[in-house]
C-alpha cells in the first residue's frame, strides 16, 4: 500500500512541476506592459502561487499530533 501512495505522491509532484513550468512561460510571454488591475495576469500569478503552495505541501513532513508530543515544537513528552 505504501508504494501506491508514493508513486501517486510522485505523479502528482510532476504533475504539478508541469503545470509551474506552463505557468512560468505563460507569465514570461504576457504581452507588456501590465496594469495593476489585469485580471488575466493576476490570475495567472494566482495559479502559480496555488501550485507552489501545493508542491510544498506535498513535500513537507506533515506534523502529526500524538498524546506524546502534542506540540510541534514540543520538545519534551507530555505525560
Amino acid at each position: 500500500m505504501k508504494d501506491d501512495v508514493e508513486d501517486y505522491l510522485t505523479v502528482a509532484v510532476a504533475e504539478l512541476g508541469a503545470a509551474k513550468r506552463v505557468l512560468a512561460e505563460a507569465i514570461r510571454a504576457y504581452p507588456t506592459p501590465i496594469s495593476g488591475c489585469d485580471a488575466q495576469f493576476n490570475h495567472l500569478l494566482s495559479q502559480r502561487k496555488a501550485v507552489d503552495r501545493a508542491l510544498g505541501a506535498l513535500r513537507s513532513e506533515p506534523f502529526i499530533p500524538t498524546p506524546r508530543l502534542p506540540d510541534a515544537g514540543a520538545r519534551v513528552e507530555s505525560r
